[in-house]
């Protein structure tokens, strides 16, 4: 018999009741310190007062109005995020995914409005992740992403990871935009170099495509800048964010410039939930909190000191770690068993993590996670790759 919740995740055979700061309670009433963040959406911890209060003040005013009318909340946030970034104007969605969506149809719109209705194609890299909808599949290619979902929506292109000649061979006259993640999550913790993103902003300007990053996962001072392709001192032109900008509560967000956006007008994209009150009063918080003065450089401290210490793990057990990945507190470690392993390892010893492709386990703490949650951790982390030895011995 098929259970009352869809099957589509392989849970745990616990779950949790209540969350503070870096640490979970679960049903038995044991604690555990959590490195995943629910998958680096909790950027500021479970529970945090400061998004509580902002949450619960707005409860008691007004949830939900539709899109028809003005929303103060939204107005506020979306100021917010454009005083903050590149971007010129924002769309408000309830996921990444949807994210994705907004992004896609974005680029082909402006396209279409310039007459070369053909120029729809969408260039993505091999390893990408961006959701779970028949466009964001599509735009994956991978076949256990695609495997048995019928004909795949046209119009994405799949370039090797890394391969810059490829890319540039794949972008042309046909490419309506480059989607890529600055870091990729799913894909592994991988990277692109600030000179990678420096050649592609580039290459985009070469050929006229748009420059699409997915920093759903990475953005939101997830690597000690506001978002990562800052790093880079390069801009996009379409730029997709959810997970850490609500803190925990849905949200998502498109950003774009006023040319990359000037196709979507009255009609053109629209959602129920998208922008909501509750939802952007709690993302308003989340931007004031991580553009405060001194919050980036406390993430980026945080992050050398976990690295350092992670880096020893590695040193120390040569068996079960390979190397250190990532940047800021979007951490990966290159593992020698399957991840998972590691994962149900870490378990033992109540520690969360998330396992990723490429055979890494990610580390993605809460960005204001205390000095002493990290060394506890790493010990933590040590003593279970500690159990992974004894038991290959």
């Amino acid at each position: 018999m098929i259970a009352s919740v869809l099957p589509t995740y392989n849970r745990t055979a616990f779950g949790f009741v209540k969350g503070e700061g870096s640490w979970l309670t679960a049903t038995d009433g044991s604690r555990y310190l959590d490195l995943g963040a629910g998958i680096a959406v909790n950027a500021l911890g479970h529970a945090n007062p400061d998004l509580v209060a902002a949450l619960t003040e707005q409860a008691g005013k007004l949830w939900h109005v539709s899109n028809l009318y003005q929303i103060p909340e939204q107005q506020r946030l979306a100021d917010a995020l454009v005083n903050a970034t590149f971007a010129d104007t924002v769309f408000f969605t309830n996921s990444g995914t949807e994210a994705l969506e907004l992004a896609v149809k974005m680029a082909r719109k402006y396209w279409y409005e310039r007459g070369e209705a053909d120029r729809f194609e969408i260039v993505t890299l091999e390893g990408a992740f961006h959701g779970r909808s028949t466009a964001a599949i599509a735009a994956s290619g991978a076949e256990k992403m695609v495997k048995g979902f019928g004909p795949l929506m046209p119009g994405f292109r799949q370039v090797k990871w890394g391969d810059a000649a490829a890319l540039k061979a794949a972008t042309g006259p046909q490419t309506a935009a480059v989607l890529v993640e600055p870091i990729q999550g799913e894909g592994g913790i991988r990277a692109l170099a600030d000179a990678e993103l420096r050649a592609l902003r580039a290459l985009c300007d070469e050929t006229g495509a748009l420059l699409i990053l997915d920093e759903v996962q990475c953005g939101m001072g997830r690597t000690g800048r506001l978002f990562a392709h800052e790093w880079a001192g390069i801009a996009p032109d379409i730029m997709m964010v959810a997970k850490g900008i609500g803190g925990g509560f849905p949200l998502g967000a498109v950003l774009a410039t006023e040319r990359a956006a000037s196709g979507m007008i009255g009609g053109t994209h629209g959602s129920t939930y998208g922008g909501n009150p509750l939802a952007c009063a709690v993302g308003a918080r989340v931007v004031e909190i991580v553009t405060e003065p001194g919050f980036l450089a406390e993430v980026n401290r945080k992050a050398a000191l976990f690295r350092q210490g992670l880096e020893g793990l590695v040193a120390a057990h040569p068996q079960v770690f390979e190397a250190v990945r990532g940047q800021g507190l979007m951490l990966g470690l290159k593992c020698i068993p399957a991840p998972v392993e590691v994962v149900k390892a870490a378990y033992g010893e109540h520690l969360l993590t998330v396992p990723a492709a490429d055979n890494v386990l990610r580390l993605l703490p809460a960005l204001n996670i205390a000095d002493a949650d990290l060394a506890e951790a790493l010990a933590r982390l040590d003593r279970a790759a500690t159990a992974l030895e004894a038991d290959a011995a």
